[in-house]
């Protein structure tokens, strides 16, 4: 488990993968919770002019999975993703702002239960409910 605020070494970690390259900005990645944003712009829409369902999959689905590693159990090596729902609520519009909030649910020594809200915060609307299940991964 990781002690403190450790967006700073994720926004690290991800530079050159898909939430880096999505301009995914990070307040908070601590024990049990993250939060996270990122501007709207033409690589977050779809075809159709809608903002693209991926990308908001991606921000949250980062929040929990940054937050699962900041959460998980001493001696664990890491987790996996095995399970992931979304209800999709809303869109943001280029030059809105998409924010998110991940709380950990259920922090078990073989899973964890994480939900998410993507929220528009240009309108104030939800975007999006989010819940995952991750199994978490012990040294052989």
């Amino acid at each position: 488990m990781l002690e403190g605020n450790q967006a700073a070494v994720f926004a690290e970690r991800q530079k050159g993968t898909l939430p880096g390259e999505l301009g995914i900005e990070w307040q908070v990645v601590a024990n049990g919770r993250a939060e996270g944003a990122f501007a709207v712009a033409r690589k977050h829409m779809a075809p159709n002019g809608f903002m693209h369902a991926a990308s908001v999959v991606a921000l949250v689905d980062s929040a929990c999975g940054y937050g699962c590693m900041a959460s998980l159990p001493e001696g664990a090596s890491g987790f996996t993703t095995i399970e992931i729902k979304t209800n999709y609520l809303g869109t943001a519009k280029e030059g809105e702002r998409v924010a998110c909030e991940a709380r950990l649910v259920h922090g078990g020594r073989m899973t964890q239960v994480w939900d998410a809200e993507a929220v528009n915060e240009t309108t104030g609307k939800t975007i999006a409910v989010f819940r995952c299940t991750q199994m978490v991964l012990w040294p052989r």
